[in-house]
């Protein structure tokens, strides 16, 4: 009997696991084994595998977080790593591996493939960020916690008569700000895809507090830039280049206070937005993917990602996925822009 390994890497993700068990079902079904490889690409450095089967994912969809661990390990660091991997694929016995992440999971996938592995991916990140796909899951959850988030801090905003700066999770895409302000009622919107321009924010803010309302909310992506190099969290890189990003919105509050006089506070939602239970539409969505990356790997339709085009899902090269990240449209920015204020 053939045998697919199946990892998750990078961020935790609401969803995960129904990726998991839709793998394992939709493998089970078509004569495959299943091996869940522990802690992402430091299970294969590792050899660390454990049989997964329908009694290990039962009630599994329900649960936030992957039941097969995670880690930032980077297996393309070095080319003895490389090797390493390979060698260890050959030593499980595996047919294929899914390799479920976002563009440094995949982009290590693509390049294990290119080197003679059977890599299937599957589009991880709560930022929606990845190409060739038109949703990945987890977003969905990452946003309605926002979007819960900027619907407290109203109250607590109006209360005091204050503007509130919330700062969302989004490197270099604002997706997630921008959905989740938009829905919350942000009165401002900020995003990495677009020009920060804090005199026309505060001109806003001014025309609001003076005219219709006396409290604002104010939704950041992390990185957007207020003029200058991004905010860094500390100096500090993961295993695939990244610094931690982190205080645009404590700066962004400083400042709006200092402009327009408001009193002005700041919450950094982090790692809320990553945990709980998944969204019945994540749940929907990755048990749709685990389900079609088998599939893939039946037919032996290798070096692909498996994509959501629409309600259809079908599936990508991996190297036409990792290949740009997917970042916010000017025109649908601007769009936007009409409920400011």
């Amino acid at each position: 009997m053939k045998k697919i390994g199946i990892l998750t890497g990078g961020g935790d993700c609401p969803g995960l696991n129904p990726v998991i068990a839709g793998v394992v079902r939709r493998a089970m079904r078509e004569g495959f084994e299943v091996a869940g490889i522990r802690r992402g690409w430091k299970g294969m450095l590792e050899c660390d595998e454990i049989p997964l089967g329908i009694e290990d994912v039962i009630g599994i969809v329900r649960e936030g977080g992957t039941i097969l661990k995670t880690s930032r390990t980077n297996p393309c660091a070095s080319p003895d790593l490389m090797t390493k991997v390979v060698e260890n694929f050959r030593k499980m016995k595996l047919h294929a591996l899914v390799a479920v992440g976002g563009d440094d999971t995949l982009g290590a996938a693509k390049k294990l493939f290119d080197a003679g592995l059977f890599t299937v991916g599957i589009p991880k990140t709560i930022d929606n960020d990845l190409s060739g796909t038109d949703r990945t899951f987890g977003f969905d959850t990452a946003v309605n916690t926002a979007m819960e988030a900027c619907d407290r801090l109203a109250t607590t905003a109006e209360s005091h008569e204050r503007v509130m700066v919330v700062e969302i999770m989004g490197r270099h895409a604002g997706w997630m700000a921008l959905w989740a302000g938009l829905a919350g009622g942000a009165a401002y919107i900020l995003i990495p895809e677009a020009k920060t321009d804090l005199d026309d924010l505060c001109r806003v803010l001014r025309e609001r507090h003076e005219t219709r309302c006396d409290f604002s909310i104010v939704a950041v992506a992390e990185g957007a830039d207020l003029g200058g190099d991004m905010h860094l969290q500390c100096g500090e890189k993961d295993a695939f280049g990244h610094v931690r990003l982190g205080g645009i919105g404590e700066r962004l509050a400083a400042e709006i206070q200092k402009r327009t006089g408001y009193e002005t506070r700041h919450v950094v939602l982090g790692h809320l937005q990553r945990g709980g239970r998944p969204t019945a539409l994540d749940r929907f969505i990755g048990l749709r993917f685990g389900a079609h990356a088998v599939e893939l790997v039946k037919e032996g339709r290798f070096g692909r990602m498996v994509s959501l085009q629409g309600n259809t899902v079908t599936s990508v090269p991996l190297a036409d996925a990792v290949s740009r990240l997917k970042t916010v449209p000017r025109e649908l920015y601007e769009e936007a822009r009409l409920f400011f204020g």
